[in-house]
């Protein structure tokens, strides 16, 4: 399709690419970027557009992945996934599910693409377990001159370490073979607690649980926490009602309703922020990938980064003084997670524990005094910011902040030194 306009989910990046191209093949996949090569055009791929940045914006060819979205093996004894890159995690989860396997981690939202999730190394939380790039047991990419390679830990196993979290700098993802495990069930536990009271004894919290999660209510001295660890018990999930009233009414339609209030009256925010925590202690017992995933209907722009964990506790607490002495009003709670360090170059947890703080601003509404704020205060701590949320961060500020910088930046030279899958985004965070 040409003379075509594209917009992320947020609204907040256009695109106006010479064609958008809705492959259905890795033949037709190469073919893209070999004529993309014979133009001497740029070539940019985009999932569900869940980006909050520009990495997916491109004057280039825009390659559409949302036909290119099948699960082509699964192996259950090896516990392995090959899936095609433009595959919702929905989806691969339901068909991981029939199998008896699942993914051992996922983040909070479940309509990104497998390709888009690792590439921007998007992550859930547990103190014990990775993002979900370091879950790649093997990729395909189709380079820029339209070849295909295979890599893995013992085929192209420089190109294999640096592409599982590769911005869509290196080629284009094909194929990712993901390691799975058996499917299990997780107890969940949600419920209010005093966030200076949850701070102070931080690490009991992330250390106790398999997996733990807190969300901290702005003008409000309260945290809605969350813990997820595995079990044999039995399946009790919430009834069909009970679901529905948390996480569409109150979570999406309720909350939104709030929002646009807010936006209207910004007054009344601190008011309305007062009805966040109200609810009282929740418990139940449901499949994991059911549990890790929410409905995220609200529209928000996002900002997130991953300071050392060791710097959580400070972190939030210097957001909330922040907050509080600017007169900002926030209708959005801070989101709190943690994960495992892993050896992937430009990963946000790449050779450290992190804490990760991500901050949100209703859709329409002014996000730059809250997000530069909070970017200062994390920047200061070492902040990594997640690739695919909003950031103002250049190559020049971010090469110390990543042991394997220079590594990556040898791969890409080697891989695509024509820069055929750069954008004013790429150039700005890796260089020109």
């Amino acid at each position: 399709m040409t003379d075509a306009t594209w917009r992320n989910w947020a609204g907040n990046q256009v695109a106006h690419p010479v064609a958008v191209h809705r492959p259905s093949s890795e033949h037709d996949l190469a073919a893209v970027v070999k004529q993309a090569a014979a133009e001497g055009a740029r070539v940019k791929v985009v999932g569900s557009g869940h980006s909050f940045t520009d990495i997916a914006c491109t004057d280039g060819h825009l390659i559409d992945l949302s036909g290119y979205n099948r699960v082509l093996s699964i192996d259950t004894e090896a516990r392995t996934a090959t899936v095609q890159a433009g595959i919702r995690l929905e989806d691969l989860n339901r068909q991981l599910d029939l199998r008896g396997l699942a993914m051992p981690n996922l983040g909070d939202i479940a309509y990104q693409t497998i390709s888009g999730a690792v590439s921007t190394s998007t992550h859930g939380t547990g103190r014990k377990l990775t993002g979900l790039a370091g879950q790649i047991a093997a990729l395909r990419l189709v380079l820029g001159d339209g070849t295909c390679v295979d890599c893995s830990p013992d085929e192209e196993p420089e190109l294999f370490h640096c592409a599982r979290v590769g911005l869509g700098a290196l080629g284009i993802i094909s194929t990712v073979t993901l390691d799975v495990v058996p499917a299990f069930n997780l107890a969940v536990v949600e419920e209010p607690m005093r966030v200076d009271s949850l701070l102070e004894d931080l690490d009991t919290h992330v250390d106790g649980n398999d997996h733990f999660e807190f969300f901290w209510v702005p003008h409000t001295g309260w945290a809605l926490t969350k813990r997820n660890n595995r079990t044999d018990e039995p399946l009790a999930p919430r009834g069909r009602v009970s679901e529905w009233w948390n996480d569409r009414f109150l979570q999406n339609y309720a909350f939104g309703a709030l929002c646009r209030v807010g936006r209207v009256r910004p007054q009344w925010i601190p008011r309305l922020a007062k009805a966040l925590p109200a609810a009282g202690r929740v418990s139940y017992v449901d499949q994991s990938y059911r549990v890790f995933a929410s409905p995220r209907l609200v529209h928000f722009y996002e900002m997130e980064y991953a300071v050392p964990r060791s710097a959580g506790a400070e972190a939030l607490n210097r957001i909330r003084r922040f907050v509080d002495d600017s007169g900002l009003l926030l209708n959005f709670p801070v989101e709190v997670r943690f994960t495992a360090p892993d050896d992937i170059p430009l990963s946000t947890a790449s050779e450290r524990e992190s804490c990760y703080l991500a901050v949100h601003i209703y859709q329409g509404m002014d996000y730059e005094p809250y997000f530069d704020g909070v970017e200062a205060i994390v920047t200061d701590l070492g902040g990594r910011p997640h690739w695919g949320k909003l950031h103002t961060q250049t190559a020049g500020s971010l090469s110390g902040r990543y042991p394997q910088w220079e590594r990556f930046a040898a791969v890409r030279d080697r891989i695509d030194p024509d820069r055929r899958f750069a954008n004013a985004y790429l150039e700005r965070v890796l260089g020109p």
